[in-house]
């Protein structure tokens, strides 16, 4: 395993989980960036600590993931200076974990020239995601030790397999091929992140060993989070049949526990997810048991975020337009997304959805969306902006938010002290130190992600 620390000077990000970090993504279009929103004077202000590339142009982030602990530990992905061989200008892109101690550490991939993605992260510092092994083939599920030592934790004899989710425990859930063939469009849906013409199965790994979780069933699973308690979440196929509207099988969230995965059914469409909507996300469970996710309404046109808890499943509804998504879900039950204002034109607000209410947490302005990512126990929240200039390919048509509960929206760029070059166009998640990761981009349009710090007496 190659295995380094570095003092932390800047801090980078890819922007998505993708076998590797190429350089120039928005050198085209990206320009320098000044802040358009006015900074709300009694919000806190931040340090922004940048993860640097280990050698290359790039870092980021996999998406709504838990890449950031209690403990302040965040994780990310940085492109290395190994190129990757018949791809020119590609560069092998490694995880990243930045320490308590303020030192990243270079999560190194499998043995070879590989690439690796950290998913999430535990609050005791595990962390599950996957690595390339042999030559860039397909993802092979993988576990960080605390003493950030990698495991390979294998498949049911297919190709590829994948994890999303580790709690305090040990224990990893993810999807892992199996041998038998199966309809690669099938596949592929549940497999999300590897290319499939077997089965995709969900799994659990603890203590060496495997469990297939089962089925819905249907012939493929994907298993996304597991809790403290050991229930797992996650999306099944309910039968084989494929549906006129979606051309694939029917597919249902599911919660899996002690043995018995239970169908948490949908909204009367042949689609539902935990999380956004495609299934998107490793914070939609709590340790409660309770599941926030997305669902197809009948006709499979347009989807609604909802609220499930011991067998009910709640639909949230919307602001007036079509559709809404839900993103993550607290401790306490709070639901976080987005919901459309109007369809025509197209008006999309963050929500915050407790206790049957759905509250409108509107907009920056000059920004006609935003999308809520996470909440922590102080009722801060951050999340996405978009439609923030006239030009979809402008820089900074996207933007990040800092809101707490009951007060107006802040563009999060203006709340950095001193102020960052780095445009932050995402902001992922924040916890309960009020530290936030996030992603965004150089004026070189080149990608980092970071993590904000507050600073002490600012708020």
């Amino acid at each position: 395993m190659m295995n380094s620390t570095l003092r932390v000077l800047r801090t980078t990000g890819i922007a998505a989980a993708t076998m590797v970090a190429t350089t120039g993504l928005l050198a085209q279009q990206a320009k320098s960036v000044t802040p358009s929103a006015s900074a709300v004077p009694n919000y806190p202000r931040y340090r922004l600590v940048e993860f640097p590339p280990l050698g290359g142009a790039t870092s980021g982030s996999f998406g709504a993931s838990k890449q950031l602990n209690s403990r302040g530990e965040a994780i990310a992905q940085s492109d290395t200076a190994i190129p990757i061989p018949d791809c020119p200008g590609c560069l092998v892109g490694h995880g990243v974990v930045l320490e308590r101690n303020g030192l990243m550490t270079d999560l190194g991939a499998l043995p070879g020239i590989n690439a690796s993605v950290p998913v999430g992260i535990s609050e005791s510092g595990l962390i599950a995601g996957f690595s390339t092994y042999g030559l860039l083939v397909p993802w092979q599920a993988v576990l960080w030790n605390r003493d950030r030592s990698i495991v390979a934790l294998g498949t049911f004899g297919g190709t590829c397999s994948t994890a999303y989710s580790v709690n305090n425990r040990g224990q990893v859930v993810g999807m892992a091929l199996n041998a038998v063939p199966e309809n690669p469009d099938f596949a592929a849906a549940i497999a999300r992140d590897c290319p499939a013409a077997t089965q995709a199965r969900a799994v659990r790994w603890q203590d060496g060993s495997m469990l297939d979780l089962g089925t819905l069933g249907g012939n493929d699973a994907a298993a996304i989070e597991v809790n403290e308690g050991g229930q797992i979440v996650g999306i099944s196929y309910t039968d084989t049949l494929p549906n006129d509207t979606t051309g694939i099988p029917t597919i249902h969230p599911f919660l899996w526990q002690n043995g018995t995965m239970t169908d948490l059914g949908s909204l009367g469409g042949t689609q539902a997810f935990p999380g956004t909507f495609g299934g998107g996300g490793t914070r939609a469970v709590n340790d409660s048991g309770e599941v926030a996710g997305t669902s197809m309404l009948p006709g499979d046109q347009v989807w609604h975020a909802f609220f499930w808890s011991h067998g009910t499943m709640i639909d949230l509804g919307t602001f007036g337009g079509s559709k809404s998504e839900a993103f993550a879900l607290s401790k306490k039950g709070q639901v976080l997304g987005r919901a459309v204002v109007t369809d025509t034109p197209f008006v999309r607000h963050a929500f915050l959805w407790e206790k049957g209410h759905m509250t409108d947490l509107h907009t920056v302005a000059g920004c006609t969306r935003s999308t809520a990512q996470s909440i922590n126990p102080a009722n801060q929240i951050v999340g996405s902006l978009g439609g923030c200039a006239d030009n979809p390919d402008d820089p900074t048509f996207f933007s990040a938010f800092y809101v707490e509960k009951g007060k107006p929206m802040a563009d999060l760029n203006t709340l950095i002290d001193p102020p960052s070059p780095i445009h932050i166009d995402e902001a992922w998640n924040i916890n309960e130190r009020g530290e936030i990761f996030g992603s965004g981009f150089l004026p070189d349009g080149s990608t980092r992600a970071f993590l904000l710090v507050p600073l002490p007496g600012s708020h």
